[in-house]
């Protein structure tokens, strides 16, 4: 193949073959890329790859070791080989059965098992940690600690608290705790908690302005209400700021919370 002007000098996506043939029989350029464009692009997604590994081994690390601190106060260890992840997934079946029979934890648990809530990155499991931390310590101080960490924690811990605040909401009922009541209530002053949710509507505006991380931001709104009138009036300014911005963000999920605001006040 004799390289035009236009061409010479690229070498084509599909292993050096002629390039396919675009709409009207004419050559699709798209498919054809400079090397040194190619080699910046390939060095790019590799770097990007090995900080998303990196990312990954720090947060199973901390997962391992919040795990492994429940573990050690319970009285149960781990020495089985196995990555971070494995070694911690295994700890938090095994630290499981022991948190949910527990009929009242004492108070050095809570900072370790509010730690392991945070830290597992399954939204799925870390209701293992929330579920005996609501039963032990109550619905309002579990949710102040992640009010905690959502205002001031890394981007890690920013995500895990939204991923543990999901389970905060779950009912609270005695067949699912021996720690519960007979009648399946808890005190009032126990799981009152109007004010903490205020806070967290708070804190988690405040943190969607200033977050860079899209999955945070993205979560942010996905909780938060759409109707005015579910924000204390000292919070309507901060809920106004917030639909400004997300009707502008680069994100299609972002606006789209911001067209369900303005749906729901029409």
């Amino acid at each position: 193949m004799t390289n035009s002007p236009k061409t010479r000098g690229l070498s084509p996506v599909n292993g050096g073959e002629e390039p396919f043939q675009g709409e009207h029989g004419r050559r699709d350029r798209r498919l054809w890329i400079h090397p040194a464009v190619e080699v910046g692009q390939n060095a790019a997604v590799a770097e990007e790859t090995e900080d998303r590994e990196r990312v990954r081994a720090l947060r199973a690390r901390a997962f391992l070791e919040a795990t492994a601190e429940v573990a050690r106060l319970l009285g149960i260890s781990d020495e089985a080989p196995g990555s971070d992840k494995a070694r911690a997934r295994r700890l938090a079946g095994r630290v499981r059965k022991p948190l949910r029979e527990s009929t009242r934890l004492p108070e050095e648990f809570f900072v370790p098992v509010m730690a392991a809530a945070v830290a597992d990155p399954d939204p799925s499991f870390c209701g293992w940690f929330v579920e005996p931390a609501l039963h032990s310590f109550g619905r309002s101080r579990v949710q102040a600690a992640l009010v905690e960490y959502l205002r001031s924690g890394t981007d890690a811990e920013r995500a895990g608290a939204l991923r543990a605040w999901y389970w905060t909401g779950m009912p609270l009922r005695a067949p699912r705790s021996p720690a519960h009541e007979p009648h399946g209530t808890r005190a009032s002053a126990q799981d009152a908690s109007q004010d903490v949710w205020e806070a967290w509507l708070e804190v988690s505006m405040q943190v969607f302005a200033e977050a860079t991380d899209t999955w945070i931001r993205y979560r942010i709104l996905l909780m938060l209400p759409v109707s005015r009138e579910s924000y204390p009036p000292r919070l309507h300014d901060l809920f106004e700021r917030t639909l400004s911005i997300a009707r502008t963000d680069s994100d299609e999920d972002n606006r789209r919370w911001a067209r369900a605001v303005d749906r729901a006040r029409s």
